[in-house]
């Protein structure tokens, strides 16, 4: 969810510092540097080359190339600094290229006039949620020719890179990314004597769970689902997903709120035995996202479903865990066998198909720039170092621009694992770990929707959850999604 993955996105800043990858949005030029307007994606390159000198036609750094690079906004001083190297550290490999700074920032509703005005950059980034909706608008380059030849596309993480490959065709380049998770105090289940679940685990093993360890009188929950603002929303989707559900459809040119199915009721049932049959949530229910992950972090609560980095930051660092304690899992299957999905969120950079290929090149160059880099590496060891000296624990984001078992991947294990401060991460959980993107439409106005539902049978007990998500469909339907509509 991108509004509450703040937290992990300021630490996926400290990952990305350490691979030196951009944590910016590059952007593009609605120029051509060949004269005049940008060329069509389809342009041949001797097109291209039309301002050259009497360079080889071959030699894209002999060629004048200008392409606009998304910026970071003013309030991101840090940042842009850390963009200004980037440029400069770029340019002095290719002194052929101009840059141009634009800190417009990614908007569904604002990209078509963008593109109509052939005003989109270069590059630009954008969500999870956006890979079908700008290939079919054709508001993306098909860069699969680029991928192909890049040296370390099979290093790439794919959970997080195949959200952007269509139909065998690569359209965007993963920075980070995060699929929700459920955190577990170990020493909480220990106390109390309950077993730790495997970590293929289902519905039932949670609820077992979170009865085991809450303990009301004591004002200890079992787990404590987030229960107010969108954040609530965000929660509960995770197991509309797990049961097979969907947010919305598209049908004929429409969205159509589809989460009052089966899969809804069921999951929305789930929530019910978590807070009437097993008594296992907070007696005071309404937390939001801070509050949920504060009562984790002061051992009032034994699971806690987000992003795991921050919460595991917040845990080791503010709370005084020991990582031994605190367990990360993925979320559970419905059912034994079913899948543990879990809602995707992540940031991805795309480069405008009307720009010329000479500036598709260069735009993908940039992109990928620092990746895999040693300099990353250097600096990844002197953060850790840091780190220990201030008596400080350092969490990795579980879900990185690399794949864990890539060359770089081990060379940045190799380094983790000279330091006692990293958290380490169950290496089984990758192999369980489902991500599903937020729905493309409205969806903060549909989390927040489903915030008033989780409250009110939070709060009553016997709702009938059937009549609950009709009318959530219906008011979600009426006022939002029938607003829209999709060429």
């Amino acid at each position: 969810m991108r509004k509450f993955s703040s937290v992990l996105a300021c630490l996926l800043v400290t990952g990305s510092l350490l691979s030196a990858c951009s944590g910016n949005n590059n952007n593009n030029s609605a120029k051509g540097t060949n004269g005049g307007d940008a060329s069509p994606a389809v342009t041949d390159k001797a097109t291209n080359n039309s301002t050259a000198t009497n360079a080889p036609a071959d030699d894209i750094t002999q060629r004048k190339v200008t392409i606009k690079i998304h910026y970071p906004t003013p309030d991101l001083t840090e940042v842009r600094a850390q963009e200004d190297d980037k440029i400069k550290r770029f340019q002095a490999a290719y002194p052929n290229v101009e840059i141009v700074k634009d800190d417009w920032q990614y908007n569904v509703s604002e990209i078509g006039v963008k593109m109509a005005a052939n005003e989109a950059p270069t590059f630009f980034n954008t969500y999870a949620t956006e890979a079908k909706f700008l290939v079919e608008k054709g508001w993306v380059a098909d860069i699969t020719d680029l991928w192909n030849k890049y040296e370390y596309k099979d290093q790439i993480n794919p959970v997080l890179q195949n959200q952007f490959i269509i139909d065998g065709k690569v359209y965007g380049i993963t920075q980070k990314g995060y699929v929700t998770t459920t955190m577990i105090n170990k020493k909480m289940l220990d106390d109390k004597g309950v077993p730790v679940p495997a970590m293929d685990w289902t519905w039932e093993d949670m609820l077992n769970t979170a009865k085991g360890v809450a303990d009301a009188k004591k004002g200890i929950s079992g787990i404590a689902p987030m229960g107010k603002g969108n954040e609530a929303g965000w929660n509960w989707t995770n197991f509309l997903f797990e049961a097979g559900g969907e947010i919305q459809k598209i049908d004929g040119g429409k969205v159509v709120a589809t989460f009052n199915t089966d899969a809804g009721v069921k999951a929305l049932d789930f929530y019910k035995k978590l807070r009437w049959e097993a008594n296992a949530i907070p007696q005071d229910w309404a937390l939001g996202w801070g509050d949920a992950v504060g009562a984790f972090q002061q051992g009032r609560t034994a699971m806690v479903m987000a992003g795991s980095d921050g919460v595991i930051e917040q845990a080791l660092n503010q709370g005084g865990l020991k990582p031994e304690d605190v367990l990360t899992y993925p979320m559970p299957a419905a059912e034994k066998g079913g899948k543990h999905t879990g809602v995707l969120g992540g940031d991805y950079l795309v480069i405008n198909p009307n720009a010329t290929l000479d500036e598709q090149e260069m735009a993908f160059r940039y992109i990928t720039f620092d990746y895999f880099s040693d300099k990353g590496l250097e600096a990844l060891d002197a953060i850790l170092q840091q780190r220990k000296a201030d008596g400080k624990y350092f969490i990795p984001p579980l879900l990185d621009y690399y794949a864990a078992d890539s060359d770089f991947g081990k060379k940045t294990k190799a380094i983790y694992d000279k330091y006692d401060i990293v958290y380490q991460y169950n290496p089984d959980i990758m192999a369980l770990l489902d991500g599903k993107p937020e729905a493309q439409y409205n969806t903060q106005d549909y989390y927040a929707t489903m915030s008033n539902v989780i409250q009110e049978l939070f709060s009553k007990k016997g709702t009938d959850s059937k009549a609950q998500l009709d009318a959530a469909a219906k008011t979600v339907q009426e006022k939002f999604f029938d607003t829209i509509k999709v060429e």
